[in-house]
């Protein structure tokens, strides 16, 4: 490899950041058809070869967000490249974590251009620097592309998520229950919340419940001689106080203004 050249070392800089985001394209792209191929599996009952292709998306999920951090990582190495640029045997601690992470985890990508920018990260700072890198001596890598990195397969839960997501965005109806128990879902359920509902108090007839929200009826009893007393002098009470109101209360504006007429001829 030639000597350091900064202007080479931007420039592919800049070829990997494009490159990252046309391969994040092309792979969302066939995600989503993967995604749809999956929903019409569920569709057609086929459950379990789902269930591995939903595997195959789930990992390449993982590599998606692995090259996005790539890209995250050669933009802030443009951004810092008077310090990337600076003459010494290790990097600098502001751009530390971008070149070892590239120098990592480039060789898992498929991309030329973040390879080249690797080789000449590798050429920078030397052969030992670039052994700890790649052993990650110190944990020097970013736990995030370490773990990016990691191959293990998904776990049950995580599938059955995945499986979940897919078939609600594409409206296929799907249950991780319905699919496990041999269609045990939520009709169940539904069943006995209903059977609930119509249960009766245990001790009470359905007779006796339906009766109890009735209102009893009181007896009727005939008023005794003192009470029809009473009642008749309630009414000549009432009737005298009628009497004396209507005594009391003004008299209309026309009388008023007749009597007054009248007064005015005697005078």
């Amino acid at each position: 490899m030639p000597p350091w050249n900064s202007a080479k070392a931007k420039v592919q800089l800049r070829l990997s950041v494009q490159r990252l985001r046309t391969l994040q394209e092309k792979k969302e792209a066939q995600a989503k058809s993967a995604r749809r191929d999956i929903a019409s599996l569920v569709e057609r009952g086929k459950i379990e070869t789902a269930r591995i292709k939903v595997e195959g998306i789930i990992g390449e999920d993982i590599h998606l967000e692995l090259l996005e951090l790539l890209e995250l990582y050669c933009e802030l190495l443009l951004a810092r490249f008077g310090v990337l640029d600076q003459n010494g045997r290790e990097p600098d601690p502001a751009v530390i974590e971008g070149v070892c992470s590239i120098i990592y985890a480039a060789p898992r990508t498929e991309l030329k251009e973040l390879n080249v920018l690797r080789e000449i990260l590798m050429h920078k700072y030397g052969r030992d620097f670039s052994a700890m890198v790649m052993e990650n001596r110190g944990s020097c890598v970013s736990d995030r592309v370490v773990h990016k990195m990691d191959i293990a397969t998904p776990s049950t839960e995580l599938v059955d998520a995945y499986l979940a997501e897919i078939t609600k965005a594409y409206g296929v109806p799907w249950s991780s229950a319905a699919a496990t128990n041999g269609g045990d879902g939520p009709e169940g359920s539904l069943k006995d919340a209903t059977a609930q509902s119509n249960m009766v108090l245990p001790g009470i007839g359905a007779k006796s419940a339906s009766n109890i929200s009735t209102t009893p009826k009181l007896p009727d009893i005939s008023p005794t001689e003192d009470e029809n007393n009473k009642t008749g002098l309630d009414k000549e009470e009432t009737q005298d106080e009628i009497t004396k109101i209507q005594s009391i209360q003004p008299e209309d504006d026309f009388d008023l203004l007749t009597k007054r007429f009248a007064a005015l001829k005697r005078g």
